[in-house]
């Protein structure tokens, strides 16, 4: 039995090592290499329509994303990794006919426009644009949906900026 014991605190030992002498790694797939900071710039709305608090909800939930997710020290200028971009669409349309040619689903889409600097490997750099949507039934009014719709476009937004920026699989 002492003999397992040492020979699992050994196992645990090299695992860690490896891991270390691997680089930086996250559990959540995140390489930032040798960067220390992130900074992320208000997302503008400059959609033809506005949904008041998108910009703030959009540029806070990369900023959690990001202090959550990875070590790095959030900063207001100047990152080592810095994002910045706008919000260039946010549109309701028919999603889907059905017979009789009537709606059936309603679609709100998203669209961002994202510019990504890293300071330490500009190799990975890139300006990109996003779109992202969400259905919901004709019978719902767009008021009554649009809060979880918009959480869950956004969601899927954060998730690929985050990950074409700092996973690299």
């Amino acid at each position: 039995m002492k003999a397992r014991k040492i020979l699992l605190v050994f196992v645990a030992l090299i695992m860690a090592s490896v891991m270390t002498a691997c680089g930086i790694y996250s559990f959540t797939g995140a390489s930032y290499g040798t960067a220390k900071t992130v900074s992320i710039d208000y997302f503008q709305n400059r959609s033809t329509y506005v949904n008041a608090t998108l910009s703030s909800k959009i540029t806070e939930d990369l900023k959690d994303r990001f202090m959550s997710q990875t070590p790095l020290a959030l900063v207001k200028e100047g990152g080592d990794l810095h994002f910045e971009g706008a919000i260039t669409g946010y549109t309701i349309s028919t999603a889907a006919i059905k017979a009789g040619e009537t709606a059936s689903n309603n679609r709100l889409t998203i669209t961002l426009k994202v510019s990504f600097t890293n300071q330490t490997a500009p190799e990975n750099d890139f300006e990109q644009t996003y779109t992202k949507y969400a259905d919901y039934g004709v019978s719902q009014s767009f008021a009554s949906v649009e809060a979880t719709l918009v959480d869950q476009i956004v969601e899927q937004l954060i998730d690929d900026i985050f990950n074409d920026s700092v996973v690299n699989w």
